[in-house]
């Protein structure tokens, strides 16, 4: 069973039973934030603060060319090589990504200097591991043996600014302006193996840097609702790249993603969400990064999925514990039609901790 499996029998077992009762009167309800997978949601009243931490895991494991599953030896044997022709550059691809892991430990501050407006600042650090298959010789599919790269540090820094639009009752609407400030390393480097056995130290695949290296424009809007004990929401959150740095330009990324949630009870909420994401190809190429594998091309990257997550939301009642979320959310891909050959997403697991004041 693959780990997407387990998940989502982990995550649906869990919904039966963590749905239970009627909603209790009074108090914070769990759901006054959305799914912990969903950033820039909710406002905050004036003069008030909120601490956040999140990580997030990814699981990639696979690859695709569209929506087709294709093995590592049909892609050495399919793909050409777009550097054929320069030095030591074969006719067709000769390594090939089987898996890679994510983790992002994200940190965020809110303040409300009034109540319409909601100020952000959000960084990261990222740690990324990729696992490969070198293949021998200018052709074939004999393999030589494998190897791992890895890369890790702080990554790129977000600022924002949430503006109320709309406010009755239980329904609510606020515009997300922010920018995304390029603080994450594009010129990694780590020791791979090539088709010949040699083992240069060399500048990683796109993929694998830290940061955009570009300064973003991040537009967005929000609404959530509510009626009892059932909480709704919807959110456009969009990427939209303003520059070059090192020759490239990261593809704009444009996300719409709606969610549901129930509150048995005013501490507890379980949610179900689906995303719609779509991400560009990248535009232009890095010069130093030149290699018989799919990551080193600009065009391998972009594509539409739609995922599926489910969470839970805890919120504290009362003593020490009040004003405390602790949430979690995890999901799967349900489609995945990705410029390829590239890796295709497993699924993602995010947990977080929330402490406003």
């Amino acid at each position: 069973m693959k780990h997407s499996d387990k998940l989502l029998a982990a995550l649906a077992v869990w919904a039966i039973v963590a749905t239970p009762a009627v909603t209790a009167d009074g108090g914070m309800r769990a759901d006054g934030h959305a799914p912990i997978g969903v950033m820039r949601d909710h406002m905050h009243h004036a003069g008030e603060f909120m601490f956040s931490y999140r990580f997030m895991h990814m699981d990639m494991d696979g690859n695709r060319i569209g929506d087709d599953e294709v093995s590592p030896e049909t892609i050495v044997t399919t793909v050409a090589n777009p550097f054929f022709g320069r030095p030591m550059q074969p006719p067709t691809l000769r390594v090939v990504p089987t898996s890679m892991t994510m983790d992002m430990h994200m940190f965020g501050v809110m303040y409300a200097p009034i109540s319409r407006v909601t100020l952000i600042a959000m960084m990261n650090y990222t740690d990324k591991e990729m696992d490969h298959i070198t293949f021998m010789g200018p052709v074939g599919t004999t393999r030589r043996g494998t190897f791992t790269t890895n890369s890790s540090g702080i990554g790129d820094t977000k600022l924002s600014a949430m503006v109320r639009l709309y406010e009755s009752g239980h329904h609510k609407t606020h515009v997300n302006l922010g920018l995304g400030i390029p603080t994450g390393s594009t010129d990694e480097r780590d020791t791979i193996l090539t088709p010949t056995g040699a083992t240069p130290s060399v500048r990683l695949p796109y993929a694998m840097q830290l940061g955009s290296g570009t300064l973003d424009f991040l537009p967005g809007l929000t609404y959530t609702g509510r009626s009892g004990a059932t909480s709704w929401g919807a959110q456009y959150d969009g990427t939209i790249r303003t520059e070059r740095d090192n020759g490239y330009q990261w593809g704009d990324r444009h996300n719409v993603t709606g969610w549901v949630a129930y509150t048995p009870r005013n501490w507890i909420s379980v949610s179900a969400r689906i995303a719609y994401d779509t991400l560009g190809d990248i535009n232009g190429s890095d010069s130093a990064i030149v290699a018989p594998v799919q990551t080193a091309d600009p065009n391998n990257y972009g594509g539409d999925t739609v995922n599926l997550t489910f969470g839970m939301n805890l919120v504290g009642q009362g003593g020490w514990w009040h004003g405390h979320r602790i949430a979690i959310e995890g999901g799967i891909p349900v489609t995945q039609d990705l410029n390829g050959p590239q890796m295709e997403t497993d699924y993602t697991l995010t947990v977080g901790w929330q402490y406003a004041f």
